[in-house]
Protein backbone atom coordinates (compact mmCIF):
# COMPACT_ATOMS: atom_id res chain seq x y z
CA UNK A 1 0.00 0.00 0.00
CA UNK A 2 1.35 3.43 -0.90
CA UNK A 3 1.93 6.01 1.85
CA UNK A 4 -0.87 8.29 0.60
CA UNK A 5 -3.40 5.47 0.87
CA UNK A 6 -2.11 4.45 4.30
CA UNK A 7 -2.64 8.03 5.50
CA UNK A 8 -6.16 8.07 4.04
CA UNK A 9 -7.24 4.93 5.89
CA UNK A 10 -5.63 6.19 9.08
CA UNK A 11 -7.54 9.46 8.77
CA UNK A 12 -10.80 7.54 8.37
CA UNK A 13 -10.11 5.38 11.43
CA UNK A 14 -9.32 8.43 13.54
CA UNK A 15 -12.50 10.17 12.42
CA UNK A 16 -14.59 7.13 13.28
CA UNK A 17 -12.93 6.63 16.67
CA UNK A 18 -13.39 10.31 17.53
CA UNK A 19 -17.07 10.04 16.60
CA UNK A 20 -17.77 7.02 18.81
CA UNK A 21 -15.66 8.48 21.63
CA UNK A 22 -17.81 11.62 21.54
CA UNK A 23 -20.87 9.45 22.27
CA UNK A 24 -19.14 7.29 24.88
CA UNK A 25 -15.36 7.32 25.42
CA UNK A 26 -15.51 3.75 26.74
CA UNK A 27 -16.49 2.25 23.38
CA UNK A 28 -15.02 -0.47 21.23
CA UNK A 29 -15.90 -1.33 17.61
CA UNK A 30 -15.48 -4.58 15.70
CA UNK A 31 -15.49 -5.09 11.93
CA UNK A 32 -15.20 -8.55 10.37
CA UNK A 33 -14.12 -9.37 6.84
CA UNK A 34 -16.59 -10.67 4.29
CA UNK A 35 -16.96 -14.46 4.43
CA UNK A 36 -15.59 -16.69 1.69
CA UNK A 37 -18.43 -18.40 -0.18
CA UNK A 38 -18.21 -21.72 -2.01
CA UNK A 39 -19.35 -21.59 -5.63
CA UNK A 40 -19.49 -25.34 -6.11
CA UNK A 41 -17.62 -28.28 -4.58
CA UNK A 42 -14.17 -26.88 -3.71
CA UNK A 43 -14.34 -23.79 -5.96
CA UNK A 44 -14.90 -20.43 -4.30
CA UNK A 45 -16.61 -17.31 -5.60
CA UNK A 46 -14.30 -14.42 -6.43
CA UNK A 47 -13.52 -12.70 -3.15
CA UNK A 48 -14.27 -9.04 -2.39
CA UNK A 49 -13.60 -7.50 0.99
CA UNK A 50 -16.40 -6.09 3.15
CA UNK A 51 -16.77 -2.41 2.22
CA UNK A 52 -16.71 -1.12 5.81
CA UNK A 53 -13.54 -3.00 6.69
CA UNK A 54 -11.83 -1.95 3.48
CA UNK A 55 -12.91 1.68 3.99
CA UNK A 56 -11.11 1.72 7.34
CA UNK A 57 -8.02 -0.32 6.48
CA UNK A 58 -7.50 -0.90 2.75
CA UNK A 59 -6.98 -4.54 3.72
CA UNK A 60 -8.38 -6.96 1.14
CA UNK A 61 -7.64 -10.38 2.64
CA UNK A 62 -10.37 -12.70 3.97
CA UNK A 63 -10.19 -14.13 7.48
CA UNK A 64 -9.53 -10.76 9.11
CA UNK A 65 -11.03 -8.65 11.91
CA UNK A 66 -10.50 -5.02 12.93
CA UNK A 67 -11.06 -3.81 16.50
CA UNK A 68 -10.99 -0.09 17.25
CA UNK A 69 -10.73 1.08 20.85
CA UNK A 70 -12.01 4.60 21.52
CA UNK A 71 -10.52 4.86 25.01
CA UNK A 72 -6.97 3.89 24.09
CA UNK A 73 -7.19 5.17 20.47
CA UNK A 74 -5.83 1.81 19.37
CA UNK A 75 -6.46 -0.43 16.38
CA UNK A 76 -6.05 -4.19 16.68
CA UNK A 77 -6.18 -6.56 13.71
CA UNK A 78 -6.59 -10.32 13.50
CA UNK A 79 -5.33 -11.81 10.23
CA UNK A 80 -4.36 -15.09 8.63
CA UNK A 81 -0.83 -16.18 9.57
CA UNK A 82 1.98 -16.27 7.04
CA UNK A 83 2.04 -19.75 5.52
CA UNK A 84 4.50 -20.45 2.68
CA UNK A 85 2.62 -23.56 1.57
CA UNK A 86 -0.80 -21.84 1.39
CA UNK A 87 0.74 -18.72 -0.17
CA UNK A 88 2.09 -20.90 -2.96
CA UNK A 89 -1.48 -21.86 -3.75
CA UNK A 90 -3.41 -18.66 -2.96
CA UNK A 91 -0.94 -15.78 -3.06
CA UNK A 92 0.95 -13.74 -0.47
CA UNK A 93 -0.44 -12.79 2.93
CA UNK A 94 0.42 -9.72 4.97
CA UNK A 95 0.54 -11.61 8.23
CA UNK A 96 0.81 -10.07 11.70
CA UNK A 97 3.95 -8.06 10.94
CA UNK A 98 2.60 -6.87 7.59
CA UNK A 99 -0.61 -5.38 8.96
CA UNK A 100 1.35 -3.50 11.59
CA UNK A 101 3.87 -2.20 9.09
CA UNK A 102 1.58 -1.40 6.15
CA UNK A 103 -2.02 -1.22 7.38
CA UNK A 104 -1.80 0.85 10.53
CA UNK A 105 -2.50 -1.82 13.16
CA UNK A 106 -1.07 -0.91 16.59
CA UNK A 107 -1.47 -4.50 17.68
CA UNK A 108 -2.01 -7.69 15.67
CA UNK A 109 -2.75 -11.36 16.24
CA UNK A 110 -3.37 -14.37 14.05
CA UNK A 111 -7.06 -14.98 13.39
CA UNK A 112 -7.12 -18.13 15.53
CA UNK A 113 -6.59 -15.89 18.59
CA UNK A 114 -9.93 -14.06 18.21
CA UNK A 115 -11.81 -16.09 20.81
CA UNK A 116 -8.98 -15.62 23.32
CA UNK A 117 -8.35 -11.90 22.76
CA UNK A 118 -11.83 -10.43 22.15
CA UNK A 119 -12.93 -10.74 25.81
CA UNK A 120 -9.81 -8.78 26.83
CA UNK A 121 -10.60 -6.06 24.29
CA UNK A 122 -14.20 -5.88 25.54
CA UNK A 123 -13.11 -5.65 29.16
CA UNK A 124 -14.04 -2.38 30.93
CA UNK A 125 -15.83 -1.02 27.88
CA UNK A 126 -19.47 0.08 28.07
CA UNK A 127 -20.55 0.13 24.43
CA UNK A 128 -19.80 -2.24 21.54
CA UNK A 129 -20.23 -1.09 17.95
CA UNK A 130 -20.91 -4.18 15.87
CA UNK A 131 -23.39 -5.03 13.12
CA UNK A 132 -25.31 -8.08 14.29
CA UNK A 133 -26.93 -10.31 11.68
CA UNK A 134 -24.61 -9.63 8.75
CA UNK A 135 -22.24 -12.52 9.46
CA UNK A 136 -24.02 -15.08 11.65
CA UNK A 137 -20.99 -17.27 12.22
CA UNK A 138 -18.95 -14.32 13.50
CA UNK A 139 -21.94 -13.13 15.57
CA UNK A 140 -21.38 -16.23 17.69
CA UNK A 141 -17.77 -15.22 18.32
CA UNK A 142 -18.88 -11.73 19.37
CA UNK A 143 -21.53 -13.08 21.74
CA UNK A 144 -19.07 -15.60 23.15
CA UNK A 145 -16.56 -12.81 23.73
CA UNK A 146 -19.18 -10.75 25.54
CA UNK A 147 -20.15 -13.72 27.68
CA UNK A 148 -16.54 -14.37 28.65
CA UNK A 149 -16.00 -10.67 29.44
CA UNK A 150 -19.16 -10.71 31.59
CA UNK A 151 -17.88 -13.75 33.45
CA UNK A 152 -14.94 -11.67 34.73
CA UNK A 153 -17.25 -9.29 36.60
CA UNK A 154 -16.37 -11.01 39.88
CA UNK A 155 -12.82 -9.77 39.37
CA UNK A 156 -14.09 -6.19 39.26
CA UNK A 157 -14.24 -5.81 35.48
CA UNK A 158 -17.14 -4.39 33.46
CA UNK A 159 -18.30 -5.34 29.96
CA UNK A 160 -20.27 -3.75 27.12
CA UNK A 161 -23.95 -3.52 28.00
CA UNK A 162 -24.96 -1.90 24.70
CA UNK A 163 -24.50 -3.13 21.13
CA UNK A 164 -24.86 -0.39 18.50
CA UNK A 165 -24.74 -0.71 14.71
CA UNK A 166 -21.52 1.07 13.62
CA UNK A 167 -23.32 2.07 10.42
CA UNK A 168 -25.06 4.82 12.37
CA UNK A 169 -21.70 6.61 12.23
CA UNK A 170 -19.57 4.90 9.58
CA UNK A 171 -22.24 4.85 6.88
CA UNK A 172 -22.81 8.56 7.37
CA UNK A 173 -19.09 9.03 6.81
CA UNK A 174 -19.25 6.95 3.63
CA UNK A 175 -22.30 8.81 2.34
CA UNK A 176 -20.33 12.05 2.01
CA UNK A 177 -17.53 11.63 -0.49
CA UNK A 178 -14.09 13.09 0.18
CA UNK A 179 -11.71 14.40 -2.47
CA UNK A 180 -10.00 11.00 -2.51
CA UNK A 181 -13.30 9.13 -2.81
CA UNK A 182 -14.37 11.32 -5.73
CA UNK A 183 -11.06 10.82 -7.50
CA UNK A 184 -11.71 7.06 -7.50
CA UNK A 185 -15.33 7.55 -8.57
CA UNK A 186 -14.34 9.83 -11.44
CA UNK A 187 -11.81 7.26 -12.62
CA UNK A 188 -14.47 4.53 -12.43
CA UNK A 189 -16.79 6.79 -14.44
CA UNK A 190 -14.13 7.42 -17.10
CA UNK A 191 -13.42 3.69 -17.51
CA UNK A 192 -17.13 2.94 -17.70
CA UNK A 193 -17.51 5.65 -20.34
CA UNK A 194 -14.82 3.98 -22.46
CA UNK A 195 -16.68 0.67 -22.22
CA UNK A 196 -20.10 2.08 -23.17
CA UNK A 197 -18.68 4.05 -26.08
CA UNK A 198 -16.87 0.97 -27.35
CA UNK A 199 -20.13 -1.01 -27.18
CA UNK A 200 -21.99 1.65 -29.15
CA UNK A 201 -19.33 1.70 -31.86
CA UNK A 202 -18.92 -2.07 -32.14
CA UNK A 203 -22.44 -3.49 -31.73
CA UNK A 204 -23.92 -4.77 -34.99
CA UNK A 205 -26.95 -6.90 -35.94
CA UNK A 206 -26.17 -10.61 -35.73
CA UNK A 207 -23.90 -10.31 -32.71
CA UNK A 208 -24.85 -11.89 -29.40
CA UNK A 209 -25.41 -10.00 -26.17
CA UNK A 210 -22.54 -11.87 -24.50
CA UNK A 211 -20.11 -10.48 -27.09
CA UNK A 212 -20.99 -6.97 -25.95
CA UNK A 213 -20.69 -8.02 -22.32
CA UNK A 214 -17.21 -9.38 -23.06
CA UNK A 215 -16.21 -6.02 -24.56
CA UNK A 216 -17.38 -4.23 -21.44
CA UNK A 217 -15.47 -6.53 -19.10
CA UNK A 218 -12.32 -6.39 -21.20
CA UNK A 219 -12.41 -2.60 -21.25
CA UNK A 220 -12.88 -2.44 -17.49
CA UNK A 221 -9.86 -4.66 -16.85
CA UNK A 222 -7.68 -3.04 -19.50
CA UNK A 223 -8.02 0.30 -17.72
CA UNK A 224 -7.22 -0.93 -14.23
CA UNK A 225 -10.64 -1.82 -12.85
CA UNK A 226 -10.55 -4.72 -10.41
CA UNK A 227 -14.01 -6.00 -11.35
CA UNK A 228 -17.45 -4.93 -12.54
CA UNK A 229 -19.44 -3.13 -9.85
CA UNK A 230 -22.36 -5.53 -10.46
CA UNK A 231 -23.50 -8.11 -12.98
CA UNK A 232 -23.77 -6.40 -16.36
CA UNK A 233 -27.20 -6.17 -18.00
CA UNK A 234 -27.02 -6.42 -21.80
CA UNK A 235 -30.61 -6.73 -22.99
CA UNK A 236 -31.68 -6.55 -26.63
CA UNK A 237 -35.20 -6.39 -28.03
CA UNK A 238 -37.78 -7.44 -25.46
CA UNK A 239 -34.98 -8.29 -23.01
CA UNK A 240 -34.57 -4.54 -22.53
CA UNK A 241 -37.97 -4.55 -20.81
CA UNK A 242 -36.71 -6.97 -18.11
CA UNK A 243 -35.26 -4.81 -15.34
CA UNK A 244 -32.61 -7.21 -14.07
CA UNK A 245 -32.05 -9.30 -17.18
CA UNK A 246 -28.95 -11.45 -16.71
CA UNK A 247 -28.72 -14.20 -19.36
CA UNK A 248 -27.03 -12.00 -21.98
CA UNK A 249 -27.19 -14.83 -24.53
CA UNK A 250 -29.59 -13.64 -27.25
CA UNK A 251 -28.68 -12.92 -30.86
CA UNK A 252 -29.34 -9.25 -31.59
CA UNK A 253 -31.39 -8.20 -34.61
CA UNK A 254 -31.51 -5.09 -36.79
CA UNK A 255 -34.20 -2.62 -35.75
CA UNK A 256 -34.03 -3.51 -32.05
CA UNK A 257 -32.80 -1.52 -29.08
CA UNK A 258 -29.95 -2.62 -26.81
CA UNK A 259 -30.08 -1.59 -23.16
CA UNK A 260 -26.75 -1.80 -21.34
CA UNK A 261 -26.63 -1.29 -17.58
CA UNK A 262 -22.97 -1.74 -16.64
CA UNK A 263 -20.33 -0.07 -14.54
CA UNK A 264 -16.88 -0.88 -13.28
CA UNK A 265 -15.40 -0.78 -9.80
CA UNK A 266 -12.17 1.13 -9.31
CA UNK A 267 -10.28 1.20 -6.01
CA UNK A 268 -13.44 -0.28 -4.43
CA UNK A 269 -15.67 2.54 -5.78
CA UNK A 270 -18.54 1.84 -8.17
CA UNK A 271 -19.82 3.43 -11.33
CA UNK A 272 -23.40 2.68 -12.41
CA UNK A 273 -24.48 3.68 -15.92
CA UNK A 274 -27.27 2.73 -18.32
CA UNK A 275 -27.44 3.61 -21.98
CA UNK A 276 -29.95 2.44 -24.59
CA UNK A 277 -29.21 2.60 -28.33
CA UNK A 278 -30.38 1.14 -31.66
CA UNK A 279 -28.55 -1.98 -32.74
CA UNK A 280 -28.88 -1.04 -36.40
CA UNK A 281 -27.57 2.48 -35.82
CA UNK A 282 -30.77 4.54 -35.96
CA UNK A 283 -33.93 4.71 -33.85
CA UNK A 284 -37.30 3.96 -35.37
CA UNK A 285 -39.91 6.69 -34.94
CA UNK A 286 -41.59 4.89 -32.02
CA UNK A 287 -38.26 4.05 -30.34
CA UNK A 288 -37.08 7.64 -30.63
CA UNK A 289 -40.32 8.96 -29.14
CA UNK A 290 -39.94 6.74 -26.06
CA UNK A 291 -36.21 7.42 -25.84
CA UNK A 292 -36.61 11.20 -25.95
CA UNK A 293 -39.33 11.03 -23.31
CA UNK A 294 -37.04 9.11 -20.95
CA UNK A 295 -34.20 11.53 -21.71
CA UNK A 296 -36.43 14.52 -20.95
CA UNK A 297 -37.41 12.92 -17.65
CA UNK A 298 -33.80 12.16 -16.78
CA UNK A 299 -32.59 15.68 -17.55
CA UNK A 300 -35.42 17.10 -15.43
CA UNK A 301 -34.42 14.73 -12.60
CA UNK A 302 -30.76 15.71 -12.84
CA UNK A 303 -31.76 19.37 -12.64
CA UNK A 304 -33.45 18.59 -9.31
CA UNK A 305 -30.30 16.94 -7.94
CA UNK A 306 -29.34 19.94 -5.88
CA UNK A 307 -28.58 20.77 -2.29
CA UNK A 308 -31.86 20.91 -0.36
CA UNK A 309 -33.73 18.66 -2.79
CA UNK A 310 -34.46 14.99 -2.18
CA UNK A 311 -34.59 11.65 -3.94
CA UNK A 312 -38.37 11.79 -3.62
CA UNK A 313 -38.42 15.13 -5.42
CA UNK A 314 -36.23 13.73 -8.21
CA UNK A 315 -38.53 10.74 -8.58
CA UNK A 316 -41.75 12.75 -8.58
CA UNK A 317 -40.27 15.05 -11.24
CA UNK A 318 -39.45 12.09 -13.48
CA UNK A 319 -42.88 10.55 -12.86
CA UNK A 320 -44.55 13.82 -13.89
CA UNK A 321 -42.55 14.13 -17.12
CA UNK A 322 -43.08 10.48 -18.08
CA UNK A 323 -46.79 10.48 -17.30
CA UNK A 324 -47.37 13.64 -19.33
CA UNK A 325 -45.35 12.17 -22.19
CA UNK A 326 -47.23 8.86 -22.17
CA UNK A 327 -50.50 10.79 -22.37
CA UNK A 328 -49.18 12.84 -25.29
CA UNK A 329 -48.16 9.63 -27.09
CA UNK A 330 -51.59 8.11 -26.45
CA UNK A 331 -50.21 5.26 -24.32
CA UNK A 332 -52.04 6.58 -21.26
CA UNK A 333 -55.40 8.32 -21.34
CA UNK A 334 -56.86 10.69 -18.75
CA UNK A 335 -55.96 13.67 -16.62
CA UNK A 336 -52.26 13.74 -15.75
CA UNK A 337 -52.75 14.59 -12.07
CA UNK A 338 -55.26 11.77 -11.57
CA UNK A 339 -53.10 9.30 -13.50
CA UNK A 340 -50.17 10.14 -11.22
CA UNK A 341 -52.37 9.80 -8.15
CA UNK A 342 -53.59 6.41 -9.40
CA UNK A 343 -49.99 5.39 -10.28
CA UNK A 344 -51.16 4.58 -13.80
CA UNK A 345 -47.55 5.05 -14.98
CA UNK A 346 -46.32 2.08 -12.92
CA UNK A 347 -46.90 -0.64 -15.55
CA UNK A 348 -44.35 1.30 -17.68
CA UNK A 349 -42.11 2.91 -15.02
CA UNK A 350 -42.18 0.58 -12.03
CA UNK A 351 -38.99 1.43 -10.14
CA UNK A 352 -37.64 4.39 -8.21
CA UNK A 353 -35.36 6.88 -9.95
CA UNK A 354 -32.34 7.11 -7.65
CA UNK A 355 -30.11 5.39 -5.12
CA UNK A 356 -26.90 6.32 -3.31
CA UNK A 357 -23.66 5.35 -5.04
CA UNK A 358 -20.22 4.74 -3.56
CA UNK A 359 -18.27 1.67 -2.49
CA UNK A 360 -21.46 -0.34 -2.95
CA UNK A 361 -23.49 0.15 -6.11
CA UNK A 362 -26.55 0.54 -3.88
CA UNK A 363 -24.58 2.39 -1.29
CA UNK A 364 -25.09 2.93 2.42
CA UNK A 365 -26.73 5.94 4.05
CA UNK A 366 -30.22 6.70 5.30
CA UNK A 367 -32.82 7.68 2.71
CA UNK A 368 -35.24 9.07 5.29
CA UNK A 369 -34.66 11.11 8.43
CA UNK A 370 -37.44 11.47 10.95
CA UNK A 371 -39.82 9.76 8.56
CA UNK A 372 -39.21 12.37 5.85
CA UNK A 373 -37.20 12.20 2.63
CA UNK A 374 -33.64 13.21 3.44
CA UNK A 375 -32.52 16.60 2.07
CA UNK A 376 -29.61 16.34 -0.35
CA UNK A 377 -26.28 17.78 0.76
CA UNK A 378 -23.03 18.54 -1.03
CA UNK A 379 -20.77 15.48 -1.25
CA UNK A 380 -23.52 12.92 -1.81
CA UNK A 381 -23.42 10.87 -5.03
CA UNK A 382 -26.54 9.25 -6.47
CA UNK A 383 -27.93 7.85 -9.69
CA UNK A 384 -30.73 9.34 -11.78
CA UNK A 385 -32.22 6.55 -13.88
CA UNK A 386 -35.81 6.79 -15.15
CA UNK A 387 -37.05 4.26 -17.70
CA UNK A 388 -40.00 3.10 -19.74
CA UNK A 389 -40.57 -0.61 -20.37
CA UNK A 390 -43.29 -1.93 -22.67
CA UNK A 391 -43.28 -5.71 -23.01
CA UNK A 392 -43.94 -7.32 -26.37
CA UNK A 393 -46.85 -9.11 -24.68
CA UNK A 394 -48.54 -5.90 -23.53
CA UNK A 395 -51.75 -5.96 -25.58
CA UNK A 396 -53.07 -2.82 -23.85
CA UNK A 397 -50.91 -0.58 -26.03
CA UNK A 398 -50.69 -0.14 -29.79
CA UNK A 399 -48.38 -2.64 -31.55
CA UNK A 400 -45.76 -0.03 -32.51
CA UNK A 401 -44.86 0.51 -28.83
CA UNK A 402 -44.48 -3.14 -27.86
CA UNK A 403 -41.04 -4.58 -27.09
CA UNK A 404 -39.47 -1.17 -26.40
CA UNK A 405 -37.40 -0.83 -23.23
CA UNK A 406 -35.40 2.31 -22.48
CA UNK A 407 -33.44 3.36 -19.39
CA UNK A 408 -30.90 6.18 -19.14
CA UNK A 409 -28.74 6.45 -16.03
CA UNK A 410 -25.97 8.78 -14.89
CA UNK A 411 -24.00 9.26 -11.68
CA UNK A 412 -24.55 12.68 -10.13
CA UNK A 413 -22.54 14.49 -7.45
CA UNK A 414 -24.46 16.97 -5.33
CA UNK A 415 -22.47 20.20 -4.99
CA UNK A 416 -23.01 23.64 -3.47
CA UNK A 417 -24.26 24.71 -6.90
CA UNK A 418 -24.95 22.94 -10.19
CA UNK A 419 -25.28 19.13 -10.27
CA UNK A 420 -22.01 17.48 -11.36
CA UNK A 421 -22.69 14.63 -13.79
CA UNK A 422 -19.71 12.28 -13.41
CA UNK A 423 -20.74 10.28 -16.51
CA UNK A 424 -21.83 13.08 -18.85
CA UNK A 425 -19.12 12.15 -21.35
CA UNK A 426 -21.09 9.09 -22.50
CA UNK A 427 -23.27 9.81 -25.58
CA UNK A 428 -26.89 10.38 -24.64
CA UNK A 429 -28.77 12.66 -27.02
CA UNK A 430 -30.29 11.11 -30.15
CA UNK A 431 -27.73 12.89 -32.35
CA UNK A 432 -24.84 11.72 -30.15
CA UNK A 433 -26.17 8.16 -30.12
CA UNK A 434 -26.57 8.09 -33.93
CA UNK A 435 -23.05 9.44 -34.37
CA UNK A 436 -21.53 6.91 -31.92
CA UNK A 437 -23.36 3.99 -33.57
CA UNK A 438 -22.58 5.08 -37.13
Amino acid sequence: MCTCHSELYGKRRRAFVEAIAAKDPESVAVFASAPVFTRNNDVEHEYRQDSDLFYLTGFAEPGSVLVLDAKEKKSTMFVRPRDPERETWDGPRAGVDGVKEHFGANEAFTIDKVAEELPKLFQNRKRLYYRLGLNRSFDDKILEGLDRARARAKLGHTWPVEIVDPGTILHEMRLFKSTEDLASMRRAADITAEAHLRAMKATKPGMHEFQVEAMLLETFRMHGSERPAYGSIVGSGNNATILHYRLNNRKMEDGELLLIDAGCEYDYYASDVTRTFPIGGRFTKAQQAIYELVLDAQEAGIEKTRKGGSLEEIHSTCVDVITRGLVKLGILKGEVEQLIKDEAYKPFFMHKTSHWLGMDVHDVGNYYVGGKARPLEAGMVLTVEPGIYISKDNDKVAPEWRGIGVRIEDDILVTEGEPDNLTKQIPKTVAEIHAACA
